[in-house]
């Protein structure tokens, strides 16, 4: 079974006991169920970080590398969507302490590395939370990937000025690479925030003030973003480039230890 799968719970107990080592890399996916929209379905953030971290795993381990997937977690912190029907979210303490549980299910296992392979950004500083907490607690090795689609920029997609970030351009365009099935993009329509877009310094990540916000703060569609130029073609290409970076960084995940050379 080990020589065939990269699913952690497809192997029985002993057989993960003896097939982990100290060098396995543990990826556990972690999505939501949210408010996307009306072009896009709930299950958006889950079946990127599922279907991608699916692929980024396989694909290193064809590199050589000893990585193994578990189960995603699917309901997580995505209360900023709280108003629109169908989210269903769990609080921050609930979230922390259920990935404190999961990471010490790991530390008995013979691997020590963690890796998040996050599809939701609403968990992301939770999920450093959690790194600094696992490491504490655990001695674990913990890292974050988030699955990064870019904004469009007016050359390469709309200009989304910098506001492509929920059921947007880049977004859309992959949930149709992976299941055209479930996009309406015929119900999509441009919500970019252009009464923020101008400030210089409160925004979103990388700008140097951050701001509480809800996703109908914007637009009562609770888009923010662009999705009417959206593609397959161009979802087919980002998860392309997001199979090589998140190799890329597992590569480097491997050969990370902190405090110490090895």
């Amino acid at each position: 079974m080990s020589g065939s799968t990269r699913e952690l719970a497809e192997l029985s107990g002993p057989a993960l006991a003896t097939t982990l080592t100290a060098d396995s890399i543990i990826v556990l996916p972690v999505g939501s169920i949210e408010h996307h929209g009306a072009h896009l379905p709930l299950v958006t953030d889950l079946l990127m970080a599922d279907e991608m971290s699916s692929r980024v795993v396989d694909a290193a381990v064809e590199t050589g590398l000893d990585v193994w997937r578990m189960p995603p977690l699917a309901y997580t912190k995505s209360d900023e969507h709280h108003w629109a029907p169908g989210t269903a979210w769990i609080g921050a303490d609930t979230l922390l302490a259920t990935l404190r549980e999961i990471g010490a299910s790991i530390a008995n296992t013979p691997a020590k590395t963690l890796v998040f392979y996050n599809g939701h950004g609403g968990n992301v500083a939770l999920l450093q939370v959690a790194l600094r907490e696992l490491r504490r607690l655990h001695g674990l090795r913990t890292f974050l990937i988030n699955v990064a689609v870019p904004a469009g920029d007016g050359v390469d997609g709309p200009d989304e000025r910098g506001f492509g970030i929920h059921g947007g351009w880049g977004e859309t365009s992959l949930v149709m690479h992976l299941r055209p099935d479930l996009v309406s993009l015929e119900l999509a329509e441009r919500a970019v925030p252009d009464q923020i877009a101008d400030f210089t310094r409160i925004g979103f990540a990388g700008k140097p003030v951050q701001f509480g916000w809800l996703s109908d703060d914007f637009d009562s569609a609770g888009v923010v973003g662009d999705p009417t130029g959206s593609s397959a073609e161009v979802g087919e290409r980002l998860a392309a480039q997001l199979v090589a970076d998140g190799v890329a960084a597992l590569d480097e995940v491997s050969r990370f230890f902190p405090g110490a050379a090895r």
